[in-house]
């Protein structure tokens, strides 16, 4: 393993007994979990390739009690790591040795539904997939949908500012929040955003959103849902290369055609995908795309036709549309079960995640294909190729001495290129520890300070979630030093006290 953590505390960890004690005057009953053995439960998040044993686990019930609970922590100077579902595939929920995992689980009640403000009140340990299904009897529905939407929580939804196959045309998580109740790492209770779509004020929501835990804890959150569309179909289009997939995808944007959803797997995803659910994929095909649109029914059958006639021009060798419900859902069915699939091809495997500009598809997947050959490891990719957001499955075997190195290595070579190429890190999976020391990559010294204090503005000790996001965390003090070039501080002419 390359990634390194800071140091544990020393004196925390001989701490450990009366830290407990504290806890379980905060979170009593079986709201506090000490025993070595039982906290291996939470030893990891998605990133399985990184573990460690928490030094003690919380699962408050109440605000109350996480406010108290950092509180304590704030005052007697004890490092917190939050946690939702674990979900996490960048490794944003990894315990520490010397730091309290605060555990979200128990937060997992639909609050309130109102219809007329197409907005539900949820707590955060409320499963994705649960939102729908609290409001679609009434049809309606909450857009986001990760592929671990059944099991991702909405508050790690948020710290991740997740995505899914639907967000091409309805956004990520920040597009979909409206409010929140967060806790700092002080204790303090804050209610940012509201019900409305654009709240007075700086835009706290903006900030919180995607903040992978580094800045408090959401205990409540306000999202939008929206009207179940009346209709929606799916095309499945194979292709003989990945270029001319790639192609089809930046030609249908051009056209000026939104879909719901654009989803590209190449050759290994597909084959894994029919393997593990039968849904018919074709298997004579090197690329797939899955394109959905959705609207009134005569909206939906124009734009299959035009998608169509794109698909052909670009060099589609076979093109399907759904003719019912069950058809779309089965089109969607393997795309959503590609990352589990590829588990029947490799004992381990890192999904890394990247963004790039959708008419450099081809190049990048060319080059991802020669660095498999360079690594020596297999890799397969599922993308949601309309947003450019890429999803290599990095195959390896953890117990083959380097093979886990060599993983590390080629992904990093991934999300470089994709840097390169004009695009970002991240395109939902977050930073984590997984990207961490790639941040230079992206931002330059002075970007990551700047970053840095907006931290030191919400947790100025430092305390929540260390060791994921910024390669080198400098304390606040040290951000806001006085910076002195070739002996000539700024402004010379104001006076200094």
């Amino acid at each position: 393993m390359t990634i390194a953590m800071p140091l544990p505390d020393g004196a925390t960890i001989a701490r450990r007994d009366a830290i407990v004690a504290a806890l379980r005057d905060i979170v009593p009953g079986e709201g506090v979990i000490d025993d070595p053995i039982a906290m291996r439960a939470y030893d990891c998040d998605g990133l399985t390739a990184y573990r460690q044993t928490p030094l003690v686990v919380a699962l408050p019930e109440t605000t109350a009690q996480v406010s108290a609970i950092l509180r304590w922590c704030f005052d007697n100077g004890v490092k917190v790591v939050p946690r939702g579902s674990g979900t996490s595939l960048s490794g944003g929920a990894l315990p520490m040795a010397d730091a309290v995992l605060v555990v979200m689980s128990k937060f997992d009640r639909v609050l309130d539904v109102d219809y007329g403000d197409r907005v539900a009140v949820v707590q955060p340990g409320v499963t994705n997939l649960a939102v729908t299904r609290a409001v679609e009897e009434a049809g309606f529905y909450y857009a986001p949908d990760p592929s671990s939407q059944i099991a991702c929580s909405i508050g790690g939804n948020v710290a991740e500012n997740a995505g899914g196959v639907h967000c091409l045309k309805y956004g990520l998580t920040t597009n979909n929040v409206l409010g929140a109740e967060i806790v700092l790492m002080d204790g303090e209770v804050l209610r940012i955003g509201g019900r409305q779509l654009d709240p007075a004020g700086l835009d706290l929501i903006g900030v919180v959103v995607g903040s992978e835990g580094l800045l408090g804890m959401v205990t409540e959150v306000t999202v939008r849902i929206l009207p179940k569309p009346e209709t929606a179909r799916a095309l499945l289009i194979g292709f003989a290369t990945i270029e001319d997939a790639g192609r089809c995808v930046a030609d249908v944007i051009a056209a000026g055609i939104i879909p719901a959803g654009m989803e590209l797997m190449d050759r290994p995803a597909i084959h894994a995908a029919e393997a593990f659910v039968r849904v018919g994929y074709p298997l004579d095909v090197e690329a797939l795309l899955i394109v959905e649109v959705d609207g009134p029914p005569a909206e939906c059958d124009h734009l299959i036709a035009e998608i169509d006639t794109i698909a052909v021009a670009s060099g589609a060798v076979s093109c399907r549309a759904s003719q019912d419900e069950g058809e779309r859902l089965g089109f969607w069915a393997g795309r959503k079960a590609a990352f589990p699939a590829a588990g029947r091809l490799s004992p381990d495997y890192i999904c890394m995640d990247g963004t790039i500009p959708r008419r450099r598809l081809p190049e990048v997947l060319n080059r991802i294909g020669e660095m498999s050959v360079r690594y020596g490891l297999r890799v397969a990719n599922v993308f949601h190729a309309g947003d450019g957001n890429l999803h290599p499955l990095i195959m390896y075997d953890a117990e083959i001495d380097g093979q886990l190195e060599a993983a590390e290595a080629f992904g990093s070579d991934i999300l470089r290129l994709c840097v390169e190429v004009g695009g970002v890190l991240s395109g939902e999976h977050g930073i984590g520890i997984e990207k961490r020391d790639l941040m230079p990559v992206m931002f330059s010294e002075t970007d990551l300070m700047h970053q840095q204090r907006l931290k030191c503005a919400f947790d100025p000790a430092l305390l929540l979630n260390p060791g994921k996001v910024f390669p080198q965390l400098h304390r606040c003090a040290e951000l806001g030093r006085m910076h002195v070039h070739r002996g000539q501080v700024p402004f010379p002419d104001l006076p200094r006290f």
